[in-house]
């Protein structure tokens, strides 16, 4: 039998020969851990839908940030649970807010970790949409002034990048310009700018208690058939000031990862979502799956396809695999 010159399996002998031609590398520096805080003392309340993933109260958070600064994860994701709800969600944009409080506390025992905060108004408001209501529709231009006034509060507190993760048009334009006539222009925007109205949000809606009370959110979140039209959206977003900008979710959408980083000089993060997150663990735990394989199978294949960022729930348990 005839065989060609060159073997495609001469480098594959070994793991170090492996290593030597790997064309993709993930390492810690890539990675942010989502993570969620509310109010009251001595609280780590598992989330049922997420093992492994808790709401913290702050004194707890900043215990579990420990063993993150160990690990030199680089930075987290700030979710907020409110004391109370209203229609018009104020309280994410109080100085006394949960989040804010967070922040204050978190820069000041680990200055050196990058805190990015969430922009949104899902978690804080009585209906559970991302914006002001107007009826029962979300009224777009009203919901911009108030998102204004959350990134203004999460900078003034002492966040490093903010990520409006809303979903309405103008909105970059608008925070920037807030940022910067309150003095906050070193205060980089993470844009969730391909967002897409997904079935794979179900398990962080446990999470953040964030689920809408009505109808649904395909009014302003994208449909998951359209890929020029995140293209669009992410030019939309540069125009406006996004310094970085994210598809979400990750694995369901590796093609629009992929064009974006392809398309536009920007970093691209991936939101490995809570639905990608549990379909791993559950079929882990019922041993139909290796958890940390597939776990990094899925992290490679999210940075091979372009992501600059990963923000994941596996981030602790990826950065032990990538430390050893």
């Amino acid at each position: 039998m005839y065989f060609p010159e060159y073997r495609m399996r001469r480098f594959r002998r070994t793991e170090n020969l492996r290593r030597m031609i790997r064309e993709t590398v993930l390492t810690v520096d890539q990675l942010v851990y989502p993570l969620f805080v509310m109010p009251g003392k001595g609280v780590k309340n598992p989330v049922r839908s997420m093992p492994d993933v808790y709401q913290f109260s702050l004194d707890q958070l900043l215990e579990e940030l420990k063993s993150v600064v160990q690990l030199r994860i680089p930075g987290i994701i700030l979710f907020g649970l409110p004391h109370e709800k209203n229609e018009r969600g104020s309280e994410a944009h109080s100085q006394n807010g949960v989040v804010q409080e967070a922040i204050r506390a978190i820069k000041d025992k680990y200055p050196d970790l990058v805190v990015i905060t969430d922009v949104c108004l899902c978690e804080y408001t009585s209906h559970g949409h991302c914006g002001i209501l107007r009826g029962h529709e979300v009224d777009n231009d009203a919901t911009l002034d108030v998102l204004a006034k959350v990134a203004v509060s999460h900078a003034r507190a002492g966040a490093d990048i903010v990520a409006p993760s809303d979903m309405m048009d103008g909105r970059v334009g608008v925070i920037r310009h807030a940022l910067d006539e309150n003095g906050f222009d070193q205060v980089a925007i993470l844009a969730y700018s391909a967002k897409y109205c997904s079935a794979f949000y179900g398990p962080f809606r446990d999470a953040a208690d964030s689920a809408p009370q009505f109808g649904d959110r395909r009014s302003y979140q994208m449909d998951m058939a359209n890929t020029d039209e995140a293209l669009r959206e992410v030019d939309l977003d540069i125009e406006e000031g996004a310094d970085m900008v994210m598809v979400k979710p990750a694995l369901a959408y590796l093609d629009v990862i992929y064009r974006v980083k392809a398309e536009f000089e920007r970093p691209v993060a991936a939101y490995n979502v809570s639905g990608e997150y549990s379909m791993i663990k559950a079929a882990s735990a019922q041993g139909w799956l290796d958890e940390k394989k597939v776990m990094m199978e899925t992290l490679i294949a999210i940075k091979r396809a372009g992501a600059d960022l990963i923000l994941t729930y596996f981030a602790k348990d990826a950065a032990k695999l990538l430390s050893s």
